[in-house]
């Protein structure tokens, strides 16, 4: 592990959780890259990375912890594969859906890469249907009906 990496991913954690803007984007590459595979968009550079937690500071007021169980691990060119968990309300408008205020709690995969000592790009990975169900909307229904299924 690189520690420098690590602890410049410290940094990062803590300020997106302060929700810090300044300090976050002060982490980031400028050509950075954000993607979140569950709603297939992409955001480039720190402009494009500070629309993306906006919208995800005012859509869902969440913080950023891991979780029992959860691992994180750094691979030999020196991307880190991290599990965690979004902690927080439904506070903003999120997919046309008006906010509930209802929690969440939502577990999320994210691949981070590295460029001159900076974060270069974040990759989400999670279940889109499981956040949804959380905040009201059902998009499969079904899911309820399945046997040793466990609630997200």
């Amino acid at each position: 592990m690189n520690q420098a990496l690590a602890e410049l991913t410290r940094r990062h954690l803590m300020a997106e959780n302060e929700q810090d803007m300044e300090g976050t984007l002060a982490t980031l590459h400028p050509d950075c890259r954000f993607e979140d595979l569950a709603t297939g968009q992409t955001w480039f550079g720190r402009a494009g990375a500070a629309t993306h937690y906006r919208q995800w500071w005012t859509t869902f007021d969440v913080e950023v912890k891991r979780g029992p169980g959860q691992r994180s691990c750094w691979t030999e060119d020196d991307a880190c594969i991290a599990e965690a968990t979004w902690h927080g309300k439904h506070v903003g408008r999120f997919l046309g859906l008006e906010p509930t205020g209802r929690t969440i709690v939502q577990p999320f995969v994210v691949v981070l890469t590295f460029k001159e000592g900076l974060m270069l790009s974040e990759r989400f990975h999670y279940d889109l249907a499981s956040l949804l169900r959380q905040i009201g909307a059902d998009p499969i229904p079904r899911l309820g009906e399945l046997q040793h299924r466990v609630a997200a």
